[in-house]
């Protein structure tokens, strides 16, 4: 199973947009424990954990056993480290249940991800690279 190798270490910016910006590199090895395929979000990167409307928090808060899922996808989509964006939601899908994050409310925040997360990844890579 894949992991979380390192701890998720965040200070509060203030900012309104990305009001968490991380205080130490954190990673993530994607597919199998040793499989060699790391992904490391960096020292600066600012996030908003889970960007979710208000009308919903109730059901999917910001911060949560998802945080660090939604941290590294935030990283994945705005660094375009991942040449497709249904390799970023996958690897999102993956980390969310390797935090144990409950099996309907990964289904959930991964198809509210792929249904709206599409004008997000085309702002930020542009549009030639679409899903």
């Amino acid at each position: 199973m894949s992991s979380f190798t390192s701890p998720l270490i965040v200070r509060v910016t203030r900012k309104e947009k990305r009001p968490f910006r991380l205080e130490r590199a954190f990673s993530y090895e994607v597919g199998t424990k040793g499989s060699g395929r790391r992904i490391t979000v960096p020292a600066g990167f600012e996030t908003d954990f889970a960007s979710v409307p208000v009308g919903f928090r109730w059901l999917v808060p910001l911060v949560g056993r998802h945080g660090k899922a939604a941290v590294l996808h935030d990283w994945l989509y705005a660094s375009g480290y991942l040449p497709r964006r249904r390799m970023a939601d996958a690897v999102f899908f993956e980390a969310m249940g390797v935090l144990g994050v409950r099996p309907w409310r990964k289904w959930l925040v991964w198809l509210a991800v792929r249904v709206f997360g599409g004008r997000r990844w085309r702002k930020l890579r542009g549009r030639d690279h679409e899903d």
